[in-house]
């Protein structure tokens, strides 16, 4: 992991215009306020790193971005700030599509060094117990649903055991690039209304 990435210096120059001040101002910002941060790609998204923990995140699709903190749930800060906020994408703070959609300067500095103390004194993303008939879809696959809105209908009106298939192949994936593969296959297949194991369900 890099200081600065040439993989998010090309994520950003490749993501559509509104989008790349945005990205920008994000990555000057934690930089800023978080001095040790390392650039990574994780998921297809950029990542920024503290002491070798996942501190924060961006990403941006065709029409918003989006921006939040790994442990957020447990962020003092971060509560405040997405109260009065739709949470309708990957992390809290919403649908970004300018620069001023974001919090102001010390709210974001607030955060960050919030962040930086979960991380310092050992708090980790808490899991949610596990359930016989739901489990919870990962934020880079629900967004990645949200973007389309047909296959995220069809997926939120699928029973519980077809969802939790999906889910459970794309989250035992061993790396990146076999998760990113089987996404795109369980996106095709759901738009389809075709289940996990399609292909040896009986006719």
């Amino acid at each position: 992991m890099d200081k600065y990435s040439s993989q998010i210096d090309t994520y950003i120059e490749k993501s559509q215009d509104f989008a790349k001040p945005i990205l920008t101002y994000i990555r000057e910002i934690v930089h800023e306020f978080c001095p040790d941060a390392e650039e990574t790609m994780k998921w297809s998204f950029p990542h920024f790193t503290y002491k070798g923990k996942n501190l924060c995140a961006m990403a941006s699709f065709k029409q918003h971005c989006t921006f939040g903190f790994w442990l957020e749930k447990e962020m003092k800060t971060m509560q405040e700030i997405t109260q009065d906020i739709e949470k309708t994408s990957m992390f809290s703070l919403g649908k970004i599509t300018k620069v001023e959609d974001l919090p102001s300067k010390p709210q974001l500095k607030k955060a960050i060094k919030e962040a930086m103390e979960l991380t310092d004194i050992g708090v980790t993303m808490k899991k949610a117990a596990p359930s016989k008939t739901e489990v919870e879809i990962p934020s880079y696959f629900l967004s990645a649903l949200q973007e389309q809105p047909k296959t995220f209908d069809v997926f939120e009106k699928a029973s519980p055991s077809f969802r939790k298939e999906y889910i459970n192949w794309i989250t035992e994936a061993k790396t990146e690039a076999t998760r990113n593969k089987r996404m795109e296959q369980a996106l095709e297949w759901i738009a389809e209304g075709k289940g996990r194991n399609w292909k040896y369900e009986k006719k």
